[in-house]
C-alpha cells in the first residue's frame, strides 16, 4: 500500500538474535524488483534461505491468478495438507499455470532473449522517474525509488471522489483509496507503474495530475523542500520511513 521497500536486512539480524520466525509478503516486489526480478531479497542483498515463509502473487507481474507460499520442504507439506484454501479450493486452470511459467521463462531470460531484463529496467526508469516528477511538484509521494507502487497522499476523504472524478474525465485511470483500506486521515491517489507505459504517457498523466493537485489543493510541499526530496529521493539520501500526516 505504501510502496516501501522493508528493512530486511536489519529484520534478519533481529530474527537471529531473538530466534523469531520472519514472513516476508512479496506481492509486490516478485518480478519487479531486484536485477533479475527475484524480489526484494535480491534488490537488498538478502539471502532467501534467511526468510523462513516467503509469500507472493501471481496475479501481478505474472498476470495470471493465484499465489504461493515457499519455505522449507516440512512447511510446504504442512500447508498443503492444513490449510483450507488447499483442500477446499480447486486446482489452478492449466491455462493460468502455463501463464506463469511464461511469465517467469521471460522474466529470468530462459527464453534466449532480454525481454525480461529489459522491461525490469524499463520499469525502475519508468517509477523513478514518474515518482520524482511528481515530488518536483510538490505532492508527498510515499515509497521508496525503484518501486513500482506509488502512492500521492491527499489525505482528505472527502477530495477523493473530486480527484477521481477529474482524473476520468481527463481519460486518465488511477485508484483513489480511504477508510477502511487506510486510516481514516490518509487517503491516497495509488498509482501501479508499468514497464509498458512509455515516457510520453507517464509525462502526460504528471501534467494532468500536476493540475488536478493544484484545483484539489493536495499538494502539501513547499517549491524549494520538493526540490531537495526529489533530489534526495533520485540520490538515494531519502529517509524512507512512513510519514504519517502529523508530521506534514
Amino acid at each position: 500500500m505504501e510502496g516501501e521497500m522493508v528493512r530486511l536486512s536489519e529484520i534478519v539480524r533481529l530474527k537471529k538474535k531473538y530466534g523469531a520466525y520472519l514472513y516476508l509478503d512479496e506481492a509486490h516486489s516478485i518480478g519487479a524488483l531486484g536485477a533479475t526480478g527475484r524480489g526484494v531479497c535480491e534488490q537488498q542483498g538478502v539471502s532467501p534461505r534467511d526468510v523462513d515463509v516467503m509469500m507472493g502473487t501471481f496475479t501481478k507481474s505474472f498476470g495470471s491468478c493465484g499465489g504461493y507460499i515457499a519455505g522449507s520442504a516440512a512447511l510446504v507439506d504442512y500447508v498443503r495438507a492444513a490449510s483450507p484454501a488447499s483442500y477446499h479450493a480447486t486446482a489452478m486452470s492449466p491455462p493460468a499455470a502455463r501463464q506463469i511459467v511464461a511469465s517467469l521463462t521471460v522474466i529470468s531470460g530462459r527464453d534466449g532473449s532480454d525481454r525480461g531484463g529489459e522491461k525490469l529496467a524499463r520499469l525502475r526508469q519508468n517509477a523513478n522517474y514518474f515518482r520524482a516528477e511528481l515530488m518536483r511538484r510538490g505532492f508527498h509521494v510515499l515509497g521508496d525509488m525503484d518501486s513500482p507502487v506509488v502512492p500521492i497522499m491527499c489525505y482528505y476523504a472527502a477530495k477523493i471522489p473530486a480527484l477521481s472524478r477529474m482524473c476520468l474525465e481527463r481519460n486518465l485511470a488511477v485508484v483513489l483509496v480511504g477508510f477502511p483500506a487506510t486510516a481514516l486521515c490518509l487517503s491516497r491517489m495509488r498509482i501501479c507503474i508499468s514497464a509498458s507505459h512509455t515516457r510520453e504517457e507517464l509525462e502526460n498523466a504528471v501534467e494532468i495530475i500536476d493540475e488536478i493537485g493544484d484545483r484539489c489543493m493536495i499538494k502539501y510541499v513547499g517549491e524549494r523542500k520538493a526540490a531537495r526530496l526529489a533530489t534526495d529521493e533520485v540520490g538515494g539520501n531519502r529517509d524512507t520511513r512512513l510519514v504519517s500526516s502529523k508530521s506534514i
